[in-house]
């Protein structure tokens, strides 16, 4: 969400942000609306301001009746006035949350992925001497992974992660947590059940509603009441991690906020039907560590913290030695919310290319301000915060990058050396089964 004093001065920047995001958003009919709105508020308050003089009158009127008439008549107009008023603030409210940010400026424009920029690469890839295989047939003959009772369990995209890998995935999300707890980041393990808000709040609504599972029967309230509030699966921690600080005004000199959450998270993935339907590459549940920060609204501090949250992604595939590279995301991929963004995609040998593992996102105002997180200044001027956010580690598709890298001619897997401490008796090695 963007200021509506910011939109209706800088209408041009706001149809071409629209424009270069591909989106589908009339800027003057939000314009027209906001206009009626505003209208309908000033009869109103009009009208109001001429009732409250007629019952001063009364109390010293001698024809009090007459007052009283011309009082209910007045009442009338602004009874009649409100379906209106609030049918165009209902409208003004639903429009400005599609309003999106405005891009960086050294974001790349483009439709979509093809327009991505490589910054950074790290790693060298893997030359194998023998037959590789990928991580599907590693899970099977090593007895990590099984899809088809995943299927047979809980349908398409289903999986079962067994012996060695419920280990070697936890041992990422440990390593993720000792990381974020080095990095003075305050832990959480949040709300996988969130509701309605603070999903519009960070904007996976209504941009991304299909993706998001709805329970449809969120049981009951404390009284024994039947819940009609809607309440949805999170897909990442994100959206809990910033309803934690919604509606608070925070002081200056207690940010940044840096929050780490760990979570199972889960989407419907509609929007990728028929992509990656081998494998585990993109579930329908997964495990994720994500990092969040709340700044001051400052551009240049927000995109220090940009960097520095991808610095720690990359030291996270540094620590597992594997070979990764950094993308400059471009306006028509990194979503309407985005001011800044950075995928970071790891080596996945048997698709022969890098596969995103990691999302950094500078999001400036949009966020906090549909929340409304705000900070007071060392003046005592109250501002809406900035925010962002990354991933850690996802799992089980770090997984794919790690089994495959690691591999080797014997069938084995080996165990990155950063992780060998959490496995059971520093198992180094995953060996076929006899």
């Amino acid at each position: 969400m963007l200021d509506i004093k910011f939109i209706l001065e800088n209408k041009e920047q706001v149809k071409k942000a629209v424009k270069d995001k591909g989106l589908k958003l009339d800027v003057e009919k939000l314009v027209l609306v906001y206009a009626r709105r505003n209208e309908l508020l000033g009869e109103r308050e009009k009208l109001q301001g001429e009732k409250n003089k007629i019952n001063d009158a009364i109390i010293s009127a001698l024809d009090k009746e007459s007052l009283i008439k011309e009082g209910k008549a007045i009442k009338e107009k602004i009874a009649q006035l409100e379906p209106e008023l609030k049918e165009f603030q209902k409208g003004l409210d639903e429009i400005l949350l599609l309003v999106p940010n405005i891009p960086s400026p050294d974001s790349p424009i483009g439709s979509d992925e093809k327009s991505n920029q490589e910054i950074a690469k790290w790693g060298e890839i893997p030359k194998f001497s023998f037959k590789i295989k990928d991580h599907l047939d590693l899970g099977k003959s090593l007895d990590l992974i099984d899809t088809e009772k995943g299927v047979k369990t809980s349908g398409f995209r289903g999986y079962y992660l067994k012996n060695e890998a419920v280990w070697l995935q936890m041992a990422l999300i440990q390593h993720a947590l000792s990381k974020m707890q080095e990095k003075d980041f305050s832990l959480m393990i949040t709300p996988t059940i969130i509701k309605e808000f603070a999903l519009v709040g960070s904007g996976h609504f209504p941009f991304g509603k299909e993706e998001v599972y709805e329970l449809t029967n969120p049981g009951k309230d404390e009284a024994g009441k039947e819940i009609k509030e809607k309440m949805y699966l999170a897909g990442t921690s994100e959206p809990s991690l910033l309803a934690y600080f919604a509606n608070e005004t925070l002081n200056e000199e207690d940010l940044p906020k840096k929050v780490c959450g760990f979570s199972t998270c889960y989407r419907s993935e509609v929007g990728s039907y028929g992509k990656d339907t081998r494998g585990i590459y993109r579930m329908h549940e997964f495990m994720k560590v994500e990092q969040v920060v709340i700044c001051k609204a400052d551009i240049q501090e927000s995109n220090q913290w940009l960097e520095t949250m991808r610095l720690i992604a990359e030291e996270m595939l540094r620590d597992l030695k594997l070979p990764y590279r950094v993308l400059n995301i471009c306006t028509g991929d990194m979503g309407a919310g985005k001011y800044k963004m950075y995928d970071i995609e790891t080596w996945m040998p048997s698709r022969e290319a890098y596969g995103e593992t990691h999302s950094d996102s500078n999001l400036t105002d949009w966020q906090a301000r549909r929340l409304n997180i705000k900070y007071k200044d060392k003046a005592g001027k109250i501002h809406y915060a900035f925010t962002l956010n990354n991933t850690v580690i996802a799992s089980p598709r770090i997984l794919i990058a790690l089994l495959e890298n690691y591999q080797q001619k014997d069938g084995s897997v080996e165990i990155p050396k950063v992780l060998q401490k959490y496995m059971p008796k520093g198992m180094k090695k995953i060996s076929p089964k006899k």
